[in-house]
């Protein structure tokens, strides 16, 4: 099981376009931080109907997109 199913599963049920959540958002969603591993881990979502966006080191952002919008 992934350690971010809870997010991807947060956005596949309460998501219905594209939208951005913060770092800090994602914490409390998933119950872990934001860290390098995500880039692996992100590609996971394409299951889901979404994929990752920009990801804003500086805002501490990361936009997520629906597929086949």
């Amino acid at each position: 099981m992934s350690k971010f199913k809870p997010l991807w599963k947060y956005i596949k049920d309460n998501k219905d376009a594209d939208f951005q959540l913060s770092f800090d958002q994602i914490k409390k969603i998933a119950g872990l931080p934001i860290d390098h591993s995500f880039l692996t881990y992100k590609k996971e979502l394409l299951n889901y109907g979404f994929k990752v966006g920009k990801i804003s080191l500086k805002n501490k952002t990361i936009d997520f997109k629906k597929l086949g919008d």
